[in-house]
């Protein structure tokens, strides 16, 4: 900083940025800036790039990034009667998009993005801070608005420097031939210590260890796909690894093998803290609420809460960004919440964005605009999750993380192909509890139940509707449908079902039949197959399946029948139910 005329200031600034995707390197600026006062009282605020690409203050760090161009920019202050201000900002950016993926192009080069990214971003935080402090914004619960704002952007910030990878933040990369779809980086630099946590005044033995992706998706509006996965959370994440993430934040115990298994009740609280004025962005707690499968302590509680991010969820907003980020907390939030200063920032977040957005449309359209109406249009997906691990469970830990990560990448792609406009009409997850689709399977599969077995599967022929699906929902016994077809998949399962088999709905639709079930099984059901087609049903025998994480699950009895379609009386698929199970 140096002193100019008449009061002014010139600067010179150094300015790292994130880059929104792990597809290309982020952007950095070398920029000359001049602030002054005029008489009127405006203040002005003028800035531009220097010359020159390897200038700066540290050439070595400055070589991870593409050096942009900022063209003369700036903002002009006015004060106007009443006490107010008028704020007038000009941003004006050479990002060098021709170094980047041509898919990924208009986030690089599009006005609308840069608008939304940064301009209308400044002018919301402007707007918000100043009814703060005037006390036209309060929140509930005592929250103190300042401190709010700061969790949010803790959280984005850990997340931001996950998928970046800075080498100056400690970050290093374990498999960089390309040939991955999922990137590991480790960063041994990462403690806990000097957070308000008492748990977690500790340091890693390991680090932290974060597998990130992205890909891209044709024709998802990412605004709605967030939002389904924000109220939809057991369609795609691992309530077990949530889990994991929360045990070693409490207990500063990493170890990876050997995690207690959590059945997920399939509740969760959405606990709002605060949101910003337009709602493009909210804070809030997320609790899910568990109990164990370990007999000896299957009454305790095994709730997860987790502090969460949701922005960008306006459908009509252009070139917008949607964000789901979170990481776990103690229960006692926000005074044990565990965000410390930058290099603390993400020393136990489990944190996931989805997605860094902008419809990217045609490759002769400049901008998002007109991409967001068309058919064609195409969304940005990034994904990160970041696990704490002891050195000597490093391998273990990048394995698991690796396949969590693959998992959820194929859980959002189903979810995205049923929401997107002209989605297939087969996708399993359209028959989440609650649509259209399950409630007409519902009714087939206990109207098919009494008119082969001669009672009602449900203990009562007077429910209809939502509560014959409610019931059907959360009966003891894990039922299970599959199509039929030379290979049967299963298209629906009940709570217990998928309990039972350690899946979701999403992913449920990758299972086949044979695959759940032991030798002596298959064989049991191929001795009564043709009873089962030839008559409606079949008993079948006490014995073992197989969940999808490799447990044995043993059943007292199971029954097949089959499910006729109300309408043309039809086969649909095959029921079964599986009595009295559990894990052996």
């Amino acid at each position: 900083m140096f002193p100019a005329g008449n009061g002014g200031t010139i600067e010179l600034v150094y300015t790292q940025t994130y880059a929104p995707t792990t597809l290309a390197p982020a952007r950095d600026f070398w920029t000359l800036r001049y602030t002054t006062s005029l008489e009127n009282g405006s203040l002005v605020v003028c800035e531009r790039s220097l010359s020159g690409s390897g200038s700066g203050p540290n050439a070595v760090a400055a070589a991870q990034f593409v050096r942009a161009e900022m063209l003369p920019s700036g903002y002009l202050i006015r004060p106007c009667e009443g006490g107010g201000s008028i704020i007038h900002i000009v941003d004006h950016l050479n990002l060098e998009a021709c170094s980047v993926p041509e898919v990924l192009r208009p986030l690089y080069e599009s006005s609308k993005v840069v608008a939304q990214k940064m301009t209308i971003a400044a002018l919301r935080y402007i707007r918000q801070i100043a009814q703060e402090t005037s006390g036209e914004v309060v929140y509930g619960l005592g929250q103190q608005p300042a401190v709010l704002r700061t969790f949010s952007q803790r959280l984005s910030r850990g997340f931001n420097d996950a998928v970046n990878g800075f080498n100056d933040d400690g970050w290093t990369v374990l498999n960089c031939d390309g040939a991955e779809d999922v990137i590991i980086a480790v960063n041994s630099t990462k403690n806990l210590s000097g957070t308000s946590n008492p748990a977690s005044s500790l340091t890693f033995l390991g680090g932290i260890l974060c597998a990130k992706a992205s890909m891209l998706l044709q024709n998802v509006p990412p605004a709605v796909l967030v939002r389904f996965l924000r109220e939809h959370r057991s369609e795609w994440a691992d309530f077990n690894v949530d889990a994991y993430a929360a045990a070693s934040l409490k207990a500063g115990s990493y170890a990876y093998p050997g995690m207690r298994p959590t059945r997920f009740t399939g509740s969760q609280i959405i606990m709002p803290l605060g949101h910003t004025i337009e709602h493009e962005e909210m804070l809030e707690v997320i609790r899910l609420e568990g109990h164990s499968l370990a007999q000896e302590d299957a009454f305790a509680s095994r709730d997860i809460h987790l502090l969460q991010i949701c922005s960008g969820i306006d459908e009509n907003a252009v070139g917008a960004c949607s964000e789901l980020i979170f990481a776990p907390i103690d229960e006692m939030f926000p005074d044990d919440a565990p965000l410390g200063d930058k290099k603390d920032a993400t020393t136990s977040n489990r944190t996931l964005d989805l997605t860094f957005g902008l419809e990217v449309g045609p490759a002769t359209t400049q901008g998002a605009g007109d991409a967001s109406s068309s058919q064609n249009t195409r969304s940005v997906l990034t994904i990160a999750f970041q696990f704490p691990f002891d050195s000597n469970l490093q391998d273990n830990v990048a394995v698991m993380a690796r396949q969590y990560v693959r998992c959820v990448i194929s859980s959002v792609q189903r979810v995205a192909m049923a929401i997107s406009p002209g989605m297939n009409p087969n996708v399993g997850s359209k028959l989440s509890p609650g649509s259209p689709e399950a409630l007409t399977l519902a009714h087939w599969i206990c109207q098919s139940y009494s008119y082969y077995l001669g009672s009602d599967l449900l203990r009562s022929d007077s429910l209809v509707g939502d509560s014959m699906l409610k019931s059907l929902w959360h009966h003891q016994d894990a039922i299970l449908c599959c199509s039929l077809k030379s290979l049967p998949v299963f298209i629906f399962a009940n709570q217990a079902g998928l309990d039972m088999l350690e899946t979701t709905l999403v992913a449920l639709q990758d299972i086949t039949l044979d695959k759940i079930f032991d030798k002596s099984g298959r064989k049991a059901l191929c001795a009564d197959f043709a009873k089962l087609m030839q008559q409606g049903y079949a008993y079948l025998p006490a014995g073992i399946c197989m969940s999808t994480m490799g447990r044995h699950v043993s059943y007292e009895q199971a029954i097949a029948w089959k499910v006729l379609a109300a309408e043309d009386n039809t086969v649909h698929c095959l029921a079964f139910s599986f009595i009295n199970w559990s894990f052996v």
